[in-house]
């Protein structure tokens, strides 16, 4: 069983005990419930499956925080040729570890 949920405008294919990255969620804590109302689709069984208009009825996918991490580096490095303009950023996106514990349909 699995389901594509929707959160923060992406899209997420879960199942039972898997883990994702989810946006940052600042209001929640470690060991907290988290519930993604925006259920896409829910395939039950291998020649059942339910898909939204655009969202599942009456489904929901309930997980709980595991904590804050963060994404892997990625550098911005913009520069002029001949003219000595260099600048070099780096940027690490902070994700919210959500560890799914139950689909419902």
């Amino acid at each position: 069983m699995y389901a594509v949920i929707r959160d923060g405008g992406r899209e997420y294919r879960v199942a039972q005990d898997d883990v994702v990255d989810v946006d940052l969620k600042s209001e929640l804590a470690e060991g907290d419930e988290v519930v993604f109302p925006e259920v896409l689709l829910v395939r039950k069984s291998e020649d059942e499956v339910v898909v939204g208009t655009p969202i599942v009825a009456g489904a929901e996918v309930k997980g709980r925080v595991q904590g804050a991490v963060k994404g892997e580096k990625l550098i911005a490095y913009k520069f002029k040729r001949r003219k000595g303009y260099h600048r070099k950023r780096g940027h690490r996106q902070k994700y919210t570890r959500v560890k799914i514990t139950e689909i419902s349909a």
